[in-house]
């Protein structure tokens, strides 16, 4: 475009200024009109959460760690010695039936179980029925346990948790797996019925004996 003679020169735009953004503009409006936008949470807040255990939808942890070392689960011993180890629950003791003079006296671990499972139960129910008892050999209801009771086990102070590997019942010795024969180092589970005098030819053909279970656990 051509200037009037004796007219000021137009100013020209500097050569590489860019021009205000329209959508900055705006923005900076939309900012102005509906204030500070949502703090954000520092990262050591964050950190502290998660410290604290906090997990989506408010689920609590099963069992805190507490790297303790989780007890063994033993329904057999290893030993060199040529003994079994005899064991009742007192779930399965019958109120009628007592013992008799005839009955030898054999070393056998009573177990008190209560009659409710563990397994399947919140980390807090479990460690409480535990540590209530008080025991260094644990035996839970009917045989049943998961992760959460070898966890309040541990915390507990159990030492092992012990199952069978051998029933006997009125009809005879039965057995989970393993051989079908008594062997040095098994855990015998005596049934409701079922005397341990039975077990006294069974041990002889086998040159086995009964010890206490306390004394190799």
């Amino acid at each position: 475009m051509r200037r009037a003679a004796g007219g000021p020169a137009p100013r020209r735009r500097p050569r590489g200024a860019a021009l205000p953004s329209v959508s900055a503009w705006v923005l900076a409006a939309v900012l102005l009109l509906t204030g500070c936008a949502q703090p954000v949470v520092p990262i050591e807040r964050l950190g502290r959460k998660a410290a604290e255990g906090v997990r989506p939808h408010g689920r609590p942890l099963a069992a805190p760690p507490s790297g303790r070392a989780l007890p063994p689960v033993v329904d057999h011993v290893a030993t060199r010695d040529r003994v079994v180890f005899l064991t009742r629950d007192d779930a399965d003791r019958d109120p009628r039936r007592t013992a008799t003079p005839r009955e030898p006296r054999l070393p056998v671990r009573r177990f008190t179980t209560g009659l409710r499972p563990l397994a399947g139960r919140p980390y807090a129910t479990q460690r409480a029925a535990l540590c209530a008892r008080r025991t260094r050999l644990l035996r839970p209801p009917r045989g049943a346990y998961d992760s959460t009771t070898l966890r309040a086990a541990a915390d507990c102070g159990v030492a092992a948790v012990v199952l069978w590997r051998a029933t006997l019942a009125p009809a005879g010795l039965t057995y989970s797996r393993g051989p079908h024969h008594l062997r040095r180092g098994d855990i015998v589970r005596l049934a409701p019925g079922a005397p341990a005098a039975r077990l006294l030819g069974v041990l002889r053909e086998r040159n086995l004996t009964a010890a206490r279970l306390e004394d190799y656990l």
